[in-house]
């Protein structure tokens, strides 16, 4: 199975749109549709894992240390961290080879920074 991408609040809406645009399967829903906005990272975490979706995110200062407690006790389809100075295009690239090249299942309780 593919993974499923769910864009955490402060995530560059760009991404998504540019990762949409070049390729139509990918399931990647944005922090509006899923009601995320104003939701606290361990909130986020809990949405995207019932949901079955690896949480994509800019926040490399709390959310990484939120993905390690909340995976103590419960599982989480992964989480992948976007840094700001990434290009916004090397980042949508970076979610596409992901997309293309693993399935859902190897991101399981898997933290990883981008590029890869």
């Amino acid at each position: 199975m593919k993974a499923r991408f769910q864009a955490d609040a402060d995530l560059h809406q760009t991404i998504v749109s540019i990762v949409v645009r070049r390729e139509a399967g990918v399931d990647f829903q944005t922090a509006p549709a899923a009601e995320l906005i104003g939701l606290d990272d361990l909130e986020v975490l809990a949405i995207a894992a019932r949901e079955g979706r690896i949480v994509v995110s800019h926040d490399q200062s709390t959310m990484p240390d939120h993905f390690a407690e909340f995976i103590q006790n419960q599982t989480s389809p992964g989480l992948l961290i976007v840094p700001q100075h990434l290009s916004l295009v090397v980042a949508a690239e970076e979610l596409l080879l992901i997309w293309h090249a693993s399935e859902a299942k190897e991101w399981i309780n898997r933290i990883s920074f981008l590029p890869l």
